[in-house]
């Protein structure tokens, strides 16, 4: 019996211990990157006024201010030193896609760009609303800017006969082909395709990580991926590689050989044909880049090459006449 009554007085003394230890341990200082969505909203509310709708918000970055020293041996500093490449990430969003974005938003700071502090670029085909302004930037290490997508790259080119692309659509929605009955999908497509790079505020730049609603990053990215790029003379990225939906695009290799025809000026030696083509460049095998998660040289994109393929696509109309995506576009103008 006395021994049982000893075991309890032990384990209260114990107990004890413990918390006064945890009372008396001091937290780490500074802000914690766990701080609630609501929070960073309410202490960011003065940050994106001002300039940031044409030029973007002049924030100090933590660079700047400084870091809480990283006292765990092994882990990487809270901010890579080194310089900066130009670049931006770049979202195409509507102001209903706000949480989806922020979530977006928290999985590539958390993962890659609360090291880096590059900056961030919004694309809306309307003006974006406060609450969108609010969380986003709010959520970013770097400056965040908000542009609107002039009309003449959101509506159909003078060219297109929309009777036709009517029918296309109701075509499209009776086959059951996805966003085939879709008008915004196909501006969306032809924007991302040709425009976006030419944005005012894409101008700054030159290079671009394209981030869309929802995504995930699975691992820390612990590696500038913009000077990896630049480094190694690379001017596109992907993550994956998969097949067109075949009825989507039934004569966009035809436009593209009529181009290449027209334009041998601009097909280069050891090229990616093998990756499009299995024939020589007969056929398309319908293989693309998922254009959804990529990285790539605004520059290239400017390119007299990439302009007139483009230019060339967009005349053909196929945007509209059919359902053109845009990550094939990418893929044979990379290819």
């Amino acid at each position: 019996m006395a021994a049982r009554y000893l075991r309890y007085i032990v384990f209260a003394i114990v107990a004890l211990v413990v918390l006064f230890f945890i009372s008396s341990s001091s937290s780490v200082p500074g802000r914690e990157y766990a701080q609630s969505a609501t929070d960073l909203i309410k202490d960011s509310s003065s940050r994106w006024r001002g300039s940031q709708e044409s030029h973007g918000d002049v924030k100090q970055s933590p660079s700047d201010q400084g870091t809480t020293p990283n006292t765990h041996a092994g882990l990487p500093p809270a901010t890579n030193p080194g310089p900066r490449m130009n670049a931006t990430f770049v979202t195409l969003a509507r102001n209903s896609d706000v949480w989806e974005i922020a979530r977006s938003i928290r999985q590539v700071e958390d993962r890659f760009n609360k090291k880096f502090n590059y900056d961030w670029v919004f694309l809306n085909d309307q003006p974006f609303d406060d609450q969108f302004k609010k969380v986003t930037s709010a959520l970013t290490s770097g400056n965040t800017k908000y542009g609107e997508i002039p009309k003449e790259h959101w509506s159909f080119p003078e060219w297109i006969d929309q009777d036709k692309a009517a029918k296309v659509r109701a075509d499209m929605a009776a086959r059951k082909i996805i966003y085939g009955d879709s008008i915004s999908y196909r501006h969306m497509c032809r924007y991302e395709s040709g425009f976006f790079f030419r944005h005012p505020l894409m101008l700054d730049y030159e290079w671009y990580w394209r981030v869309e609603p929802s995504i995930e990053l699975f691992c820390d990215i612990d590696y500038d991926t913009f000077k990896f790029m630049a480094d190694n003379k690379k001017k596109y990225s992907f993550t994956l590689s998969l097949y067109e939906y075949v009825e989507t695009i039934p004569t966009l290799w035809e436009s593209t050989k009529k181009w290449m025809k027209n334009h041998p000026e601009h097909i280069v030696e050891g090229n990616s044909m093998g990756f499009l083509s299995d024939d020589g460049g007969d056929t398309y095998n319908h293989c693309h880049f998922w254009s959804n998660f990529e990285i790539g040289n605004l520059d290239w994109l400017r390119s007299p090459a990439y302009l007139d393929y483009f230019e060339a696509l967009d005349k053909d109309g196929g945007f509209f006449y059919e359902r053109w995506g845009d990550a094939p576009v990418h893929s044979i103008a990379a290819g």
